[in-house]
């Protein structure tokens, strides 16, 4: 049967209605199966781990600067040490040089001795960052292999739904087609304030959704203006032909 193109079009808002609700029951059943679930919270796990592991990586370059500048220091301290012994041996000194040059190399002493002291407390704790690295690392490995399992057993068991929206995605694509950018611009915005229920039929003069009986003269007035109209209650958009199905019993 041939229809003119307002019908088709009201026709079409209906079909892609109906698609839209069979696309977010088949969301919704992915995202209630146990793997999709447990991919989540893997997820979360992993971004907590990865987000330590970064501050892990951060205080550990930090410390290997320090113990790099400390290393400096000492390499320093014990090179001018050598040379001050070295000149010293090279000449006589009498009480004063011999007391300042003693006190130096106390003073440079006490310098390598901080510096020595320092490492070891420095190298230490870099030995506990590396070791909490590598366990991160570990964990992320785990997490990593636990996600892929769980992808693998969730791309398995979602299959046949996937499929379904795959189909059902197509089939909206062709039925948006019949549909101008105006109206289909006003399904959209219908469908987010009214959580999927944009579009409502009617069945003699009751809206399909909203179910507010219509008033003889708002019914008669909708019967004489466009297909697609509004509802008058609940504002939703409001397709006033029949659809096939009571055409057909009629």
């Amino acid at each position: 049967m041939s229809l003119d193109p307002q019908t088709d079009e009201a026709y079409a808002l209906v079909e892609l209605q109906d698609l839209d609700l069979r696309l977010l029951r088949h969301a919704a059943t992915l995202k209630a199966m146990p793997e999709e679930r447990k991919l989540e919270t893997i997820a979360l796990a992993r971004k907590k781990v990865a987000g330590e592991l970064t501050k892990i990586v951060g205080r550990r370059k930090d410390l290997e600067i320090e113990i790099g500048d400390v290393e400096g220091d000492l390499a320093h301290y014990r090179e001018v040490t050598d040379r001050v012994q070295a000149e010293a041996a090279t000449r006589q000194q009498d009480y004063r040089e011999v007391r300042d040059l003693e006190a130096q190399l106390t003073s440079l002493a006490k310098r390598i001795e901080k510096c020595e002291f320092t490492l070891k407390g420095l190298r230490a704790d870099l030995e506990k960052l590396l070791t909490a690295e590598r366990n991160a690392n570990l964990t992320l490995a785990r997490v990593d292999q636990e996600r892929e399992a769980t992808q693998a057993a969730f791309d398995r068991s979602s299959s046949d739904v996937k499929a379904q929206i795959r189909t059902l995605a197509a089939e909206r694509d062709a039925t948006a087609k019949r549909i101008t950018p105006e109206v289909m611009a006003r399904y959209e915005q219908a469908r987010r304030r009214f959580k999927g229920l944009a579009v409502e039929t009617l069945k003699g003069n009751v809206p399909s959704v909203c179910r507010v009986k219509l008033q003889p003269s708002s019914f008669s007035d909708l019967m004489h203006g466009p297909v697609v109209t509004e509802c008058p209650y609940c504002r939703r958009m409001l397709v006033t032909v029949e659809p096939f199905s009571q055409k057909d019993e009629g």
